[in-house]
């Protein structure tokens, strides 16, 4: 007998936000600071439960806003990258990364810190993959087997991410 498998899908307009990066790529070379205006899409798959739905869409679509709003408008700076170190100095509020020479100063408060390697489009979905997990809490089923978050660095340029338990 056919299986049937369920989903759920949430790409919304309010679901963007706008921020600055820079990524290294082939060892040394790092791009120069600049900007999109990233969009987010998710899928959550899995069995439909006792209200007949996979996730609640609210419940999922606020998350994600949370998560974009976070973002929005800031830096976004990886903490976990081999080359790029940035140190955040509380007493003067500000965070400065250096690569090889160069070297940014921001504003502390116009950063996020991204427990990522890079900040790619595929890191941003991972960290958005673990923000969700860690927040939906009650709306979160164990029976459900997969979540994908996507992010759209350049309208048609997505980076993706995908968990399974």
């Amino acid at each position: 007998m056919a299986k049937k498998q369920f989903a759920v899908d949430i790409c919304k307009q309010q679901l963007t936000f706008s921020a600055a990066h820079f990524i290294t790529f082939a060892g040394s070379i790092c791009e120069r600071l600049h900007g999109h205006n990233y969009g987010v899409s998710c899928r959550v798959e899995g069995p439909l439960d006792v209200n007949r739905y996979v996730i609640d869409f609210i419940a999922l679509r606020d998350q994600l806003g949370r998560v974009s709003q976070r973002l929005d408008h800031h830096v976004l700076l990886p903490t976990g990258h081999p080359q790029i170190r940035v140190q955040h100095d509380e007493a003067a509020a500000e965070v400065t990364a250096r690569f090889e020479q160069r070297r940014w100063v921001f504003p502390a408060e116009d950063c996020v810190l991204l427990p990522v390697s890079n900040t790619t489009a595929e890191e941003i979905a991972s960290y958005f993959v673990d923000e969700l997990l860690g927040t939906l809490g009650e709306h979160w089923r164990p029976e459900l087997t997969s979540l994908t978050v996507r992010i759209d660095e350049n309208q048609g340029q997505w980076g993706e991410c995908r968990w399974e338990p």
